[in-house]
């Protein structure tokens, strides 16, 4: 009797913004907006730092990961997003939605380990400048950037492979825009504790470590370009990575607002701040990586002169 009432549940309905049709098509358009400025400027950022041979060095090396990254990350939920604000009925097979958690619960950790990588990057490009090319050399920068992708990816393979364990037998509606692993588990009819023991335990290293890491490093960074004798010289250092520690700071910025949030507990209010923070949620998926191409094309010089370089050659070749 109990194997028939639990029935196997084979789609999912993605809720969004189906109490809100009037403002899904002005969403649509500014979601596109942004995901095409997102496509067309990491697009462009992995272009110049193939082509250009001045940037092949770690650090645009690993810019090109993060772009490429950007783009993958984005790419796995904004075209379901997209499609779903022109659905009336939103549905998502449970494999597909499976496949879609992965992708976004894998990139996400990349990147926070990928910005730690670049921050030990800028830190022995200035704390350690003389030996820069040999503790940064291309035996050492691959397998760091490949790390950050195994890692990411080994990551959501156990979280995504704990999640489609459990029992779904019940309501198979998604309080989101994408299968958002939260709300997926908040969906299961048993215990998930492991799970959100073991999402505790990934936050804590995917997100906690790199922070420190990051904080640390920055620290010596900072210490080390005080010490520099000449206003210029202390100018020049710290532009070096001002455009990582920019992006940095709004990555984490946003998740720390995500987080730190006052929940309301005006029942009123509820619907209110239910589709706000599903707005914010899918808003800070797209801000970091729109914002990214923008701030290291306006920080950094030789990423200026190679996207007028790119855009010259395409002149002459017209």
């Amino acid at each position: 009797m109990e194997a028939s009432n639990q029935s196997a549940v084979t789609e999912f309905v993605l809720l969004g913004l189906s109490a809100h049709p009037k403002l899904e098509k002005t969403f649509f358009v500014l979601i596109l907006s942004m995901y095409l400025m997102i496509l067309l400027g990491n697009g462009v950022l992995i272009l110049v730092t193939i082509l250009d041979s001045r940037l092949h060095t770690p650090m645009y090396f690993f810019l090109g990961n993060l772009s490429f990254l950007d783009i993958c990350y984005t790419t796995s939920s904004v075209p379901l997003v997209l499609d779903g604000f022109l659905t009336p009925r939103k549905t998502i097979s449970f494999s597909a939605c499976t496949g879609q958690m992965f992708l976004s619960f894998a990139m996400g950790a990349t990147e926070c380990v990928l910005l730690g990588m670049m921050a030990f990057d800028r830190y022995v490009a200035i704390c350690n400048p003389l030996r820069y090319p040999v503790v940064m050399s291309k035996a050492a920068y691959v397998p760091m950037a490949a790390s950050s992708w195994v890692a990411g990816g080994a990551n959501s393979l156990v979280q995504i492979s704990l999640a489609v364990q459990l029992p779904f037998c019940g309501d198979n509606v998604i309080n989101h825009f994408i299968c958002e692993i939260l709300a997926v588990l908040k969906l299961a009819c048993a215990d998930i504790s492991m799970n959100v023991i073991s999402m505790g335990v990934a936050n804590v290293i995917f997100l906690g470590v790199p922070v420190l890491f990051i904080f640390v490093s920055y620290i010596f960074i900072l210490t080390t370009i005080l010490k520099i004798p000449s206003a210029e010289g202390r100018k020049k250092a710290f532009s070096t990575c001002s455009a990582h520690l920019t992006v940095v700071v709004i990555f984490y910025g946003t998740i720390l607002f995500m987080y730190a949030k006052p929940k309301s507990k005006d029942p009123l209010g509820a619907d209110k701040q239910d589709v706000s923070d599903k707005l914010i949620s899918l808003f800070y998926g797209l801000l970091t990586p729109m914002l990214n191409p923008i701030i290291y094309s306006l920080r950094n010089k030789d990423v200026k002169t190679a996207v007028r370089n790119l855009v010259a050659q395409k002149h002459v070749t017209q």
